[in-house]
C-alpha cells in the first residue's frame, strides 16, 4: 500500500517544477500579467481564514449577528482575521478586473478555452462573494438578499418555485442562511479546482503577451524572471492590504451593516459592495423585472462571447487606435455604472442608468470588431 501510494505522489515534483520553474513563458510580459498569481494568493488566503471564522460562526437567523461580534471581540485575533477576510474580497475583485481587462485588451480570448473557464470562474466568484455578504446578517445584507433573490421569481412559469427552493420556505429565514453559508464554505474549493484546469489549458495553449500574438518563439523559463516578479506583486498587495486592514478597516463597508437585520424596517437606500455597483446600476436601470433579470444576467455572460466569436489573428489593441479608444471608452462607462450604482434611486440617476447600460453592450461589442475593421482598412489602402 505504501509503494502504490508513493507512485501516486511521485509525479507532483515534477508537476511543480514543470509549473513553477521550467515552464517557457513569453519574454516580455510586463508586471500587469502579476494580477493571475495575486488572485490565487488572494483565494489561499480567503480559504484558510474563512476555514477558522467556520469554526467560530454560527448559521442562525437570532445567533448570526452575535456571532460575529463574538468573532471580533473574544476570539483571539478574530477581528485581524474577519477584517483581512472582508477586505481581501475587495482586493480580489479588484486583480479580477484587472485581469479581465488585461485579457481583453491584449486578446487573451484567442485562447478560447483559458478564457471561457476564466469567465465560468467569475461567475462563480460572484455567487461566492454575495453568499458571505450575507452572512453577517446585517441590516442592508439582508435586504440585499431579499433583493438579489426575488429577481428568480421574474422566471416565467418556474419562478415562484425557485425562489421558495432559495429560502427554503416562503421567506428568507433561518433554512435560508444555512444554506448560502453552506454554499459559501464549498463553493471555494470548487473555484480552487476550476482555477487547477484553467492554470492547466493555459501552459497547454501558452500565455498571452504585450503582442497578442497565440504564438511566440522568444520564451524563457518561469523561474527566476517571473517569481521575482510575482514575489515584488505579492510585496506590494501586503503593504496595500495591511495599510487599508490597520488605518481603514471600515472604508468600504456600510454604516447600516452595523445594525442587526430587521424584517420589518426597510433601509433607505440598498446598495450591494462596490464590486458589484456597476451590476446594481444596471439592473435597477430597467424597470420592468424580467427585462431586468435578462440585462444582468447578459452584462456577466456577454464576456463569453469573445472566445467564442473572435476568431481572427487579432494582434493586442495597442497595435489598433480605434480599439484602444474604444476599450477605455468600455472601461470609463463602467466607473460611471459604478458611481450611479453608489446613489440613490431619483429619476435622472435611473435615465442616466439606462443609457450608460446602453452604452455598455454598444461599446462592448464595436470593441470587439475595431480591430478587424482597421485590418481590413489598411489591407484596402
Amino acid at each position: 500500500m505504501y509503494t502504490r501510494n508513493f507512485r501516486l505522489i511521485r509525479p507532483l515534483p515534477k508537476i511543480l517544477k514543470g509549473t513553477l520553474v521550467d515552464l517557457p513563458v513569453p519574454s516580455n510580459l510586463s508586471l500587469i500579467w502579476n494580477f493571475g498569481s495575486l488572485l490565487g494568493l488572494c483565494l489561499v488566503i480567503q480559504i484558510l481564514r474563512g476555514v477558522i471564522l467556520a469554526i467560530h460562526y454560527t448559521p442562525h437567523i437570532d445567533l448570526a449577528f452575535q456571532s460575529v461580534s463574538h468573532i471580533m471581540r473574544d476570539v483571539n485575533y478574530g477581528w485581524l482575521i474577519r477584517i483581512t477576510h472582508a477586505n481581501i474580497a475587495s482586493f480580489f475583485f479588484l486583480y479580477l478586473y484587472l485581469h479581465i481587462g488585461r485579457g481583453l485588451y491584449y486578446g487573451s480570448y484567442l485562447l478560447a478555452e483559458v478564457w471561457n473557464i476564466g469567465v465560468i470562474l467569475f461567475v462563480l466568484c460572484m455567487a461566492v462573494a454575495f453568499l458571505g455578504y450575507v452572512l453577517p446578517w446585517g441590516q442592508i445584507r439582508f435586504w440585499g438578499a431579499t433583493v438579489i433573490t426575488n429577481l428568480f421569481s421574474a422566471i416565467p412559469v418556474i419562478g415562484k418555485s425557485v425562489v421558495e427552493w432559495l429560502w427554503g420556505g416562503f421567506a428568507i429565514s433561518n433554512a435560508t442562511l444555512n444554506r448560502f453559508f453552506a454554499l459559501h464554505f464549498l463553493l471555494p474549493f470548487v473555484i480552487f479546482a476550476l482555477i487547477v484546469v484553467h492554470i492547466f489549458f493555459l501552459h497547454f495553449e501558452g500565455s498571452s503577451n504585450p503582442l497578442g500574438v497565440k504564438e511566440t518563439l522568444d520564451k524563457i523559463p518561469f523561474h527566476k524572471y517571473y517569481i521575482v516578479k510575482d514575489i515584488i506583486g505579492f510585496l506590494l498587495f501586503f503593504i496595500l492590504r495591511s495599510t487599508l486592514i490597520f488605518f481603514a478597516p471600515w472604508f468600504l463597508g456600510e454604516p447600516d451593516n452595523f445594525i442587526p437585520a430587521n424584517s420589518l424596517v426597510t433601509p433607505l437606500h440598498i446598495k450591494p459592495e462596490w464590486y458589484f455597483l456597476w451590476a446594481y446600476a444596471i439592473l435597477r436601470s430597467i424597470p420592468n423585472k424580467l427585462g431586468g433579470v435578462v440585462i444582468i444576467f447578459s452584462a456577466v455572460l456577454v464576456l463569453f462571447l469573445p472566445g467564442l466569436l473572435v476568431t481572427q489573428e487579432k494582434k493586442g489593441s495597442s497595435f489598433y487606435n480605434l480599439s484602444q479608444i474604444f476599450f477605455w471608452c468600455f472601461v470609463m462607462i463602467i466607473l460611471i455604472l459604478t458611481k450611479l450604482g453608489g446613489l440613490p434611486v431619483r429619476n435622472r440617476v435611473e435615465l442616466t442608468g439606462q443609457i450608460f447600460t446602453v452604452f455598455f453592450f454598444f461599446f462592448f461589442f464595436i470593441f470587439l470588431y475595431t480591430g478587424k475593421i482597421e485590418d481590413k482598412t489598411f489591407s484596402l489602402t
